[in-house]
């Protein structure tokens, strides 16, 4: 009585299943669990909420890569609206930390000594760790501010922090414009050395992205996380040579000390951006290395962490 079905043809597939379903009402019973999947195998019905596999999601994310764009742009704009200077306080705020830290650090602990170049060596210090910090801060909130979108729409949950980290991202580039004129004010001379400062940026920046996803999802999951992060945030400030040549740990202390500074990754990406920038600073070949090390560790690392509870996000 059952019909032979060509799944290409979605006419004679649907007439299949009203024929199949007419007989069962007739017989007076209904598929069984093990009939109804194979049915669903059958014309290829996959279920909803079931997490992707790696290489599908990662597509799934590069498809949807104009809806971050779109997203970290519109957040940017939002931010800061109400206030009369705008988006210019996404500047200044870390213009003004700098003027706090020199004060405090530079003159009144006097050490603008430490380094030939304190000024250049202080805002480059806060501008590369204040694009981490908020990052981080804000990628952990990604997926809990957004959880009506994340309820209403099927989409990669892995798009809310990446979008976040773009955000930084456009607002570091009028930050690294305003370092490069500090540090021609200062006397510091022009080098192709520069250049370095992409892939140390991308670096920075896939480390970002790697811990923004870590905390989103721990966040999520338990909301405290959030509360603790500005306290973490500010310890990691003062740990990562910000204020103070990282080099001066390893002279001053037990040589383990010196190793746990140099390997910090907030320190090394913040070196990393002084080298390229500084003609009178340098850092050992090795915080390279450094580098590239966190910034896959924690990239992918934090990807497969993120996608593994892709399921569970908004579902309480």
């Amino acid at each position: 009585m059952t019909s032979t079905v060509n799944s290409g043809e979605p006419d004679q597939t649907r007439d299949n299943i009203t024929t199949r379903s007419s007989i069962s009402q007739r017989n007076g019973s209904t598929l069984t669990s093990d009939q109804a999947s194979a049915l669903a195998r059958e014309y290829e019905l996959k279920p909803m909420g079931v997490r992707p596999s790696i290489p599908v999601y990662i597509r799934q994310c590069w498809d949807r890569r104009h809806f971050v764009v779109e997203l970290s742009k519109a957040r940017e704009q939002s931010e800061n609206s109400e206030s009369r200077l705008g988006q210019a306080w996404r500047l200044l705020n870390p213009l003004l930390n700098s003027a706090v830290y020199f004060l405090v650090f530079g003159v009144i602990f006097k050490g603008r000594g430490t380094v030939p170049n304190y000024i250049a060596f202080l805002v480059i210090g806060v501008f590369f760790f204040t694009y981490t910090q908020q990052a981080v801060l804000g990628g952990s909130r990604s997926i809990v501010a957004n959880m009506t979108l994340v309820r209403a729409l099927n989409f990669p949950r892995a798009l809310l922090p990446i979008s976040v980290v773009v955000e930084e991202f456009y607002t570091l580039i009028p930050a690294i414009i305003v370092s490069v004129v500090i540090v021609l004010l200062t006397h510091e001379g022009i080098s192709a050395w520069w250049l370095m400062l992409v892939p140390a940026l991308m670096l920075q920046t896939l480390f970002n992205l790697g811990l923004a996803m870590i905390l989103a999802r721990m966040t999520e999951r338990v909301r405290d996380v959030q509360k603790l992060l500005p306290f973490v945030m500010r310890t990691w400030l003062y740990l990562s040579g910000v204020v103070f040549p990282i080099g001066k740990l390893a002279s001053e202390h037990a040589p383990w000390v010196g190793f746990l500074a140099s390997f910090n990754p907030a320190a090394v990406y913040i070196e990393l951006a002084r080298d390229c920038l500084l003609t009178s600073y340098s850092v050992p070949p090795i915080t390279w290395a450094y580098g590239v090390f966190w910034a896959l560790i924690t990239f992918i690392g934090g990807f497969i962490y993120f996608w593994k509870a892709e399921e569970r996000y908004g579902r309480g």
